[in-house]
């Protein structure tokens, strides 16, 4: 703002360091001066309005804090969404649904079919010695629960033919 409300002069007179300082400084803009006495709202008024009502509470869908846990740590360990990774395991899912379980009696036989490869290698290198004790062992423990296995199969067979035929002479169906 300029002292008398003009517009600002276009050129100003050179300043130096050499120059007095006058002593009276135009008065600077002043903002708008409040008034004398502040405006006060009686308490009666205050409290008839809703400064002194509560909100009422609503309820947000709460979040399970573990599961956003595990999701965020597999963003920062793999860089993916646990979401993407839930649609495939529920593909695999179905995909091991659909394989049957290997049969154990199965892997027993593959198993000592293995011992004995083994035992075979060890001959020819003439260190079956040293092994030969150890694998017949494995060999007999993996016979053993074959065996076991047997059983339990065919007292189901039998179990399940004695159903079948409830009034049929049992002694025919054991060995």
């Amino acid at each position: 703002c300029s002292p008398g409300g003009n517009a600002l002069p276009v050129q100003w007179p050179p300043t130096s360091s050499k120059q007095p300082v006058p002593a009276f400084s135009p008065p600077a803009c002043q903002p708008r001066r409040l008034p004398a006495r502040p405006h006060l709202r009686p308490a009666k008024v205050c409290q008839a309005g809703d400064a002194y009502t509560r909100e009422k509470f609503k309820p947000q869908p709460t979040r399970d804090l573990e599961k956003e846990k595990q999701r965020l740590q597999n963003i920062l360990a793999t860089g993916k969404d646990e979401v993407e990774d839930e649609v495939e395991r529920v593909l695999i899912r179905t995909k091991e649904e659909e394989i049957p379980e290997p049969d154990r009696f199965e892997e027993l036989v593959k198993e000592i079919q293995d011992r004995r490869e083994f035992l075979a290698q060890m001959e020819a290198l003439g260190q079956d010695k040293e092994y030969k004790g150890i694998v017949l062992a494995e060999i007999s423990q993996k016979m053993h629960e074959m065996k076991i296995i047997d059983k339990k199969r065919t007292e189901e067979i039998r179990k399940m033919m004695t159903k079948d035929f409830p009034g049929g002479n049992k002694s025919d169906l054991h060995d």
